[in-house]
């Protein structure tokens, strides 16, 4: 009973060996690493044979400050060669506001039109009243 099992092992062993050979393995070419220190700071970086560069450093906002106060920030980048062989970038920010990326490939919304704007803008120009008992605002 134990032969069976033992043979079914080796041969998806020796089947996933032979699907994976070494010109599979993109090498990494560069790698720099500094952190995490005590005060949050950080920072790494690695480039691969693809053409994939990537890097970030991080630090702690406030330090020192007390909870509440403080505020992990990440700043970073990463580039790489897209199908077409153009190169795709994106930087971005880490940090209380959330995740905030950008890059020329990443879609934009189109411009408000003039009217919405307008009556925006009106909507932000009325003083806010408060209904009675509510917390919310109230236009009335």
């Amino acid at each position: 009973m134990i032969t069976p099992i033992v043979c079914s092992v080796l041969i998806l062993a020796i089947g996933i060996q032979a699907r994976s050979s070494p010109q599979d393995v993109i090498p990494i070419v560069r790698y720099e690493s500094d952190g995490p220190n005590v005060d949050g700071s950080y920072k790494w970086l690695y480039e691969t044979g693809n053409q994939i560069n990537a890097e970030e450093a991080g630090y702690v906002k406030n330090f020192g400050k007390g909870e509440g106060q403080e505020e992990q920030v990440a700043n970073g980048k990463f580039s790489y060669k897209a199908p077409d062989g153009s190169t795709i970038t994106l930087q971005y920010v880490a940090d209380a506001n959330g995740f905030q990326p950008k890059g020329d490939h990443l879609p934009t919304p189109p411009p408000i039109p003039p009217a919405i704007q307008k009556a925006l803008d009106l909507i932000k120009s009325l003083p806010a009243k408060r209904s009675s008992g509510g917390t919310g605002p109230y236009y009335g």
